[in-house]
C-alpha cells in the first residue's frame, strides 16, 4: 500500500479497518486525482488478498470483485493528525472508546 501511494507521490499515513472496510490516511499532493489513487490502491490490494487468502477471499467477492466500486474520501484539513490516527486506530476495536480518546474530553 505504501508502494502505490509513493507510485503517486503520497504518503500513506495511517491504515486499519474492519471486517468488511479499511480506513486510510493518506496525504497526498492537489496534483493527484483521487480516483485514481483509490483505484490503484484497491487493484493493487485486492490481488495481494486473492493471493494470499485463496480460499477465504474467494467466498467473499462480490460479481467477481473485491472491492465495491465506490469510496468516501473526506478532508481532514486543520486536524490534529494524532486525532484522525487514533480515530483509524480504533477501528480494529469495536465498542465505545473511553472519554477522551479523541481528545474531546469535557473541560472545566
Amino acid at each position: 500500500m505504501r508502494d502505490v501511494c509513493a507510485d503517486f507521490d503520497a504518503e500513506l499515513k495511517q491504515f486499519n479497518g474492519e471486517r468488511d472496510h479499511v480506513h486510510l490516511l493518506v496525504h497526498y499532493p492537489p496534483k493527484v486525482a483521487l480516483s485514481k489513487l483509490v483505484n490503484s490502491l484497491k487493484g493493487v490490494s485486492s490481488r495481494y488478498l486473492r493471493q494470499e487468502f485463496t480460499g477465504q477471499v474467494n467466498r467473499n467477492i462480490m460479481h467477481g470483485r473485491f472491492w465495491s466500486g465506490s469510496y468516501f474520501a473526506g478532508s481532514v484539513g486543520g486536524a490534529p493528525l494524532e486525532i484522525v490516527r487514533r480515530y483509524i486506530q480504533a477501528q480494529e476495536r469495536p465498542g465505545r472508546q473511553p472519554e477522551g480518546w479523541w481528545g474531546d474530553s469535557p473541560t472545566g
